[in-house]
C-alpha cells in the first residue's frame, strides 16, 4: 500500500536544521522547474495571487514529484478553508493575520482532525491508498502563523503557547504598515520589533521563521530562523541586471 508522503520541511525542522521554501510562484510549471534545485518547499499565494483550486492542485501535484512541501498561504483563517486547502493536495497551511491566542488555535484546529482538531472529515488525493491516514495527516501537515500587526506582537507570549503549530513567521512588510511606516519593512524600529519577535519565539522554544534574501540570510541564520522564506523575484533581478549590463557594456 501507498505511504504517506513524508513532509520535508516538517522533518527537517524537527531535526534542528534550515528548511528552505521558494514563493511568488503561480504555476504548476514554475513550481516543477524550480523542484531541481533542491528546495525544501513551495510557497503557493492565495492570498494575493489569482489562483483557482484547479491551479492549486495542480501546483501541489508539481511538488509532490520533487518531494517539496507545498505550503499553500490562505486568505482568511477560516476552517472550511484550510480543509479545502489541504483536501486538494496541500501538505502545509500558513495562516495570515494571526493576532490573538484565539486565532491560533483556531487556525490549529483547522489543520488537524480529532482529537486534535476539527478538520472536516474529508480527504483528498493524499489520502488515496494510505491506511491510517487521519493520524498520519495529523503528523505530516506543516501549520506557519504569520505575526504581522501591532496585536500580534503584544500578544506573541500567549500565542507561543498554542500547540500544533510547526512555524512562528514574523512578517516585516505588513508588520511595518501596522507601525505607521509602510512600505519600509527595513526601518530601524520595525527591524527591532521582528528582531524581539524572533529573540522570544526561540526562548519559547519554537520554530522562528524569516523572509530572507542574500542579503540578510546569514544575519537570520545566525539569530537562529530556520524556517527561510525567499522570493524568486530577486533571483531573476540579479541575472537580468547583470545580463543586461554586460551585453549594454558591449554595445
Amino acid at each position: 500500500m501507498p505511504e504517506y508522503r513524508e513532509n520535508r520541511m516538517k522533518k527537517k525542522l524537527s531535526e534542528g536544521k534550515c528548511a528552505t521554501v521558494f514563493g511568488g510562484l503561480n504555476t504548476a510549471e514554475m513550481i516543477d522547474y524550480m523542484g531541481q534545485f533542491g528546495f525544501d518547499g513551495a510557497w503557493i499565494d492565495t492570498e494575493h495571487s489569482p489562483n483557482t483550486w484547479e491551479q492549486i492542485a495542480h501546483m501541489t501535484r508539481a511538488c509532490d514529484l520533487w518531494g517539496m512541501t507545498s505550503l499553500c498561504r490562505v486568505n482568511s483563517n477560516e476552517p472550511w478553508l484550510i480543509t479545502r486547502m489541504l483536501d486538494v493536495g496541500a501538505t502545509g497551511i500558513v495562516v495570515p493575520h494571526v493576532n490573538t491566542k484565539e486565532q491560533a488555535e483556531k487556525a490549529a484546529k483547522s489543520a488537524k482532525y480529532g482529537p486534535l482538531g476539527y478538520r472536516g472529515m474529508a480527504a483528498g488525493r493524499q489520502s488515496y491508498g494510505v491506511t491510517d491516514y487521519y493520524r498520519k495527516a495529523n503528523e505530516q501537515t506543516l501549520l506557519v502563523v504569520y505575526i504581522e500587526e501591532v496585536e500580534a506582537v503584544e500578544n506573541l507570549d500567549e500565542i507561543l503557547t498554542v500547540d500544533n503549530i510547526d512555524v512562528f513567521l514574523p512578517g516585516p512588510i505588513d508588520l511595518a504598515q501596522s507601525m505607521g511606516y509602510t512600505g519600509q519593512p527595513e526601518h530601524p524600529e520595525v527591524v527591532k520589533v521582528v528582531d524581539e519577535c524572533v529573540e522570544k519565539i526561540l526562548a519559547a522554544g519554537r520554530v522562528a521563521g524569516t523572509l530572507g534574501s542574500e542579503a540578510t540570510i546569514e544575519r537570520s541564520i545566525g539569530q537562529g530562523a530556520r524556517f527561510l522564506l525567499s522570493g524568486w523575484q530577486q533571483w531573476v533581478a540579479k541575472g537580468a541586471n547583470q545580463y543586461l549590463s554586460m551585453v549594454n557594456s558591449k554595445a
